[in-house]
């Protein structure tokens, strides 16, 4: 393991690599812990911060063009930041239900679904992890 491929990128990659690996710490974390409280409430807002600067960062990595510059990733990052702002509208609305489906959906998706995917030969994720 080695973290030089991702270092050697362009510096929006590991920007958006190290805020989703925060991420997906401080959100399994949230998962397990008591909800409600003003703890989770507060690393929430953090998680949300966090999420913005993955989708956000996402805009500046080209590695996948299929449109343009674009990839399909690119609609991920925009649905992310709606469901953001639907799962923050749901928690301030004390829709709980609807909060707690938003963020798990946010998280699963955009952090579990899609980190795997970074791991595939040839990205630089796995070239990171594995090796090249």
């Amino acid at each position: 393991m080695s973290l030089a491929p991702l270092l050697d990128a362009a510096p929006a990659i590991p920007l958006h690599a190290f805020a989703a690996m925060a991420a997906f710490v401080l959100g399994s974390i949230q998962l397990a812990a008591p909800k409600g409280t003003l703890p989770h409430r507060t690393l929430g807002w953090i998680w949300v911060i966090l999420m913005l600067v993955v989708a956000g960062s996402s805009f500046w990595i080209h590695q996948i063009k299929l449109v343009g510059p674009w990839s399909p990733i690119h609609l991920l990052s925009i649905f992310s930041l709606a469901m953001l702002v639907l799962g923050v509208m749901a928690a301030r609305t004390h829709n709980i239900r609807r909060h707690r489906f938003t963020m798990i959906g946010i998280f699963f998706g955009a952090l579990v679904i899609a980190g795997l995917f970074t791991f595939m030969p040839g990205r630089i994720m796995h070239a990171a992890v594995f090796g090249p």
